[in-house]
């Protein structure tokens, strides 16, 4: 007997307007020149819009988005090294210690980004690692990697145990178990890893603002702070830049959404 679809469909529909009228906003006020936004009653269309946000955000603002895309491919790169191998061993191999590292990889999400971002500018100032590349994706690095892991490990604990005996009777070691059977079955589960390491360094603010200083590189995140900051009646500018950074991570989700949904399910529960 079929059951009526039209709850789900009604809520989709409700999720996806909820979501895209904020975007709405941010594209008409983009639109906009910056005196039509002060308006009481600002217009619900952009009629008689202008691109000359979009021509400001793109002169002044595009470096930073270069910069982000390469702190987050960056974070993404080193939190799946460190990650699917670290994840392989907690749910695959006997590892001495393995549920404590597993309950210490959760209070490590919980200690408040301040505190490590603080710890951090410390540590990378003596390093040399300020307005560095390299000191931002490690930093962001350290918040995505506990949560890729144990996203990862659930995923990995459901891989059937038969498939890495067979292949450890055929005579393959733990790393060609790992490349030849634990890699190609966990793909969801790498796609919805690397998804949220990106969107996660993407989005960040708190480590960018402590760790760069703008006289090298700043990320989108800060560009568009200092941006407010120093421009701050060019509203359809600020506007045009929120869009521009919010495509990639849009498209991104469009692209990869049914590897999240995947992802995210495989392992909840056992057949």
């Amino acid at each position: 007997m079929k059951t009526s679809n039209w709850p789900r469909t009604v809520a989709g529909v409700l999720i996806v307007a909820v979501l895209l009228f904020p975007l709405y906003w941010m594209v008409n006020a983009s639109l906009q020149p910056s005196g039509a936004l002060l308006r009481p009653d600002p217009a619900f269309f952009p009629v008689g819009g202008t691109l000359d946000g979009y021509r400001k955000a793109v002169a002044t603002q595009g470096p930073n988005l270069l910069s982000s895309v390469i702190v987050a491919l960056g974070t993404v790169l080193v939190s799946l090294l460190v990650a699917a191998p670290a994840s392989y061993a907690l749910a695959q191999l006997k590892v001495r210690g393995g549920p404590a590292l597993v309950f210490v990889l959760l209070i490590v999400q919980m200690i408040p980004g301040i505190v490590m971002a603080n710890a951090l500018y410390t540590v990378f100032s003596n390093l040399g690692l300020i307005d560095n590349y390299v000191g931002l994706v490690l930093a962001d690095s350290t918040a995505t990697i506990p949560f890729a892991i144990l996203l990862l490990r659930a995923f990995m604990i459901s891989v059937p145990r038969e498939l890495t005996e067979a292949s450890r009777v055929d005579g393959a070691g733990y790393w060609r178990t790992f490349f030849s059977i634990i890699l190609p079955v966990s793909r969801n589960a790498l796609v919805t890893a690397g998804l949220f390491s990106f969107l996660f360094a993407w989005a960040d603010f708190l480590f960018a603002v402590t760790l760069t200083t703008g006289q090298v590189f700043e990320p989108i995140t800060v560009g568009i702070y200092r941006f407010v900051g120093n421009q701050s009646a060019d509203w359809n500018g600020i506007m045009a830049t929120a869009v521009l950074a919010a495509v990639p991570a849009a498209v991104l989700l469009v692209v990869a959404q049914r590897y999240v949904v995947a992802g995210l399910t495989s392992g909840a529960v056992k057949d």
